[in-house]
């Protein structure tokens, strides 16, 4: 016999079959309706290219050549026209080695160094020699008088030479072509005392680059190896340098080492000064499949991305080669052709319906 409470209790178990048959029904629908769905992406066919391996470092470039000229005698002060630019020498001008920037003028000096007698004298001891040697021959002199004669002029030229280069420290010229960078005012015709500070001269051609790498670099790096030089005063330009300088000795307290980057900076892009980066090329490969590493996805199986196959996305677990910050080298999972997903792979997986989008 069937009491109230049993029917009640029966109709609850049946409500509650029917719902879960009910959700299971809309679960599969939803589920189904799910697998329909495709997952818009974006493909790019796999091809060779290179790859480079760096190690990143900055540094201040320095030019270098540069030195700051100072004056070896007094004398009134005369700055000298540049012939360039008809105006007197001022900063920022370039200047060939040898071209004079400053004259001093000092009669005193000049008087006391007897340029015309100097000379004069150079030319009686060479006619003197050239006498005796022409005696010798006759045997008109013996050997001893042509060497005592060719003292005599040696000496000459000794002191033809040297009032030659006394009076060349009243003309200060450029010791190498370069730009000014620095000069010094001094009112015109007024006295300036030896010694004193007269211009600088910066040739930054070529620069150099100081800069200290993790000690764990130390058996990577080696000298000419290539570098790139960038720095954000010339967006989109690298310049080219080379390790020039390695020290074998690491630094206890911040374990790392020095090295020195030579930079070619013949369009003079870099200023001495300046705060640079660098990537110093440690290993290079060629013909090899590269691919940006933003696309890589790390699952318990692997590295894995996902290619197009069949209209699925098919996944493939990668090995990877060389490496940079951005890409990096595949030596097994790709081949050559293969329609890589490059957006949208997040939310796939393995024969997951795609519709491919630019």
């Amino acid at each position: 016999m069937i009491t109230h409470t049993n029917a009640i209790t029966m109709k609850r178990i049946a409500f509650l079959i029917l719902s879960v048959a009910i959700f299971s029904a809309c679960n599969d629908r939803a589920t189904d309706l799910n697998k329909d769905i495709a997952v818009q992406v974006s493909v790019k066919e796999v091809a060779s290219k290179s790859i480079e391996k760096f190690i990143s470092t900055t540094g201040t470039v320095n030019p270098v050549k540069t030195v700051d000229v100072k004056s070896e005698v007094a004398g009134k002060y005369h700055l000298q026209i540049n012939p360039v630019t008809g105006r007197k020498f001022a900063l920022g001008d370039f200047v060939k080695e040898g071209t004079e920037i400053i004259a001093f003028e000092d009669k005193e000096y000049e008087n006391n160094i007897k340029i015309k007698s100097q000379e004069l004298s150079l030319q009686i001891s060479q006619q003197g020699f050239d006498k005796q040697q022409s005696l010798y021959e006759k045997g008109g002199v013996t050997l001893s008088d042509v060497k005592k004669a060719e003292i005599d002029l040696i000496n000459a030229k000794y002191a033809y030479e040297d009032a030659l280069y006394r009076l060349a420290k009243l003309k200060i010229k450029a010791p190498f072509s370069g730009t000014i960078t620095s000069l010094n005012h001094y009112t015109e015709k007024t006295r300036v005392e030896a010694a004193s500070p007269l211009f600088g001269i910066m040739d930054y051609s070529k620069l150099l680059m100081e800069i200290n790498l993790a000690e764990k670099n130390i058996a990577s790096v080696k000298t000419g190896q290539k570098v790139k030089i960038v720095n954000y005063t010339i967006p989109g330009d690298t310049l080219s340098g080379v390790l020039a300088q390695i020290s074998p000795a690491i630094n206890s307290e911040t374990r790392s080492f020095k090295a020195v980057i030579n930079i070619n900076n013949s369009k003079l892009l870099l200023r001495p000064g300046m705060f640079a980066k660098g990537e110093i090329i440690v290993a290079k490969a060629d013909s090899s499949i590269v691919i940006p590493k933003d696309i890589i996805l790390s699952k318990q199986n692997g590295n894995i991305v996902f290619v197009v196959n069949k209209g699925l996305a098919e996944e493939r677990v990668v090995q990877f080669g060389l490496e940079n910050p951005k890409e990096v080298q595949i030596v097994s999972g790709l081949e050559e052709k293969d329609r890589l997903v490059i957006k949208g792979f997040e939310t796939l997986r393995n024969r997951s319906k795609i519709k491919i989008v630019k």
